[in-house]
């Protein structure tokens, strides 16, 4: 990978970047170029049977071998399939909004929501979105047209993170709703009931889907590495707390930690992939980390 794509790839440049489909295309492109393996299902065209041939019928569809055999025309059916559907489920609600540094949570999962269905798309997979918070704010059903991207994409570009947070109706809802088997992946900081939102990922399992967990922190939420006394204020619900970090560094940490390792733990069980994402984090990384596990490297 050249060292230019390398440079434009970290999350503070790609945020300064403007158009969302640039950026998008931008990190594709500039990581999965070279790569010989598609991770994706992709678009098969079969056929499907013969037909005799009518009036209107194309004629790059005749089958010349039948009519050099019977000396009449009949016409190949094709079926053009989408072997995968793949819905983004994208959290907007306001915990989404906190950055210690130049990009928030919700910019970073936007992005790389953008590459993704980029990705999809460009491998003319089918891809749908999905924004929540409390409920559903909008709902974009898959599609493999290159035009579906449009849309898409100016979704995530008005959408703002607010309101509190509720995964689980979400999630049980989509469960419900979607009836093909397909891929389901959630960008979210899963500060939410965490028992009700693997409830809720244990629901598309439990109906046969694939399901990836980005689990998307910012930096200072890891290792509360605050330096001054201040005042701590909950993005949804208003509550403040003054508190000397320092002294209570230790045991946040702690208490992340087995935040984030119950969430890997119980993924696994269920046969959920899981990745944390730091912020900092190159988006090239996180889409290796996702055509690692669909390739089934690790």
């Amino acid at each position: 990978m050249p060292e230019t794509s390398k440079k434009f790839l970290f999350p503070e440049a790609i945020s300064k970047i403007k158009g969302l489909e640039f950026k998008a295309r931008l990190i594709v492109e500039g990581f999965i170029t070279g790569l010989h393996k598609s991770p994706y299902h992709g678009f098969s065209v079969e056929f499907a049977e013969h037909r005799p041939y009518m009036s209107g019928d194309s004629v790059k569809n005749l089958d010349w071998k039948i009519f050099a055999k019977r000396d009449r025309y009949f016409v190949k059916e094709f079926e053009e399939e989408t072997n995968l559907k793949a819905y983004l489920l994208l959290d907007c609600s306001a915990s989404m909004g906190y950055t210690s540094q130049k990009i928030t949570k919700f910019e970073y999962a936007s992005y790389l929501a953008a590459a993704l269905a980029y990705l999809l798309i460009r491998q003319k997979d089918a891809v749908g979105l999905v924004t929540y918070d409390q409920a559903i704010k909008s709902y974009l059903p898959p599609s493999s047209k290159r035009v579906h991207l449009g849309p898409l994409l100016t979704t995530l570009e008005h959408t703002r993170p607010s309101s509190k947070t509720k995964t689980a109706p979400t999630l049980h809802q989509m469960a419900e709703r979607i009836k093909r088997k397909g891929l389901v992946i959630l960008l979210s900081d899963l500060l939410d009931n965490t028992d009700e939102v693997l409830f809720g990922l244990k629901h598309f399992r439990h109906k046969g889907h694939e399901v990836i967990v980005f689990h998307i922190l910012d930096p200072m939420e890891r290792t509360f590495a605050f330096h001054k006394e201040a005042i701590f204020e909950d993005l949804e619900t208003g509550e403040k707390i003054n508190t000397l970090p320092w002294q209570v560094r230790r045991e946040y940490q702690k208490a992340v930690e087995n935040f984030s390792h119950y969430y890997l733990s119980e993924c696994r069980k269920n046969l959920i992939d899981y990745q944390l994402l730091d912020t900092a984090m190159p988006f090239d990384r996180a889409l290796f980390a996702y055509i690692a596990k669909r390739e089934g490297l690790f």
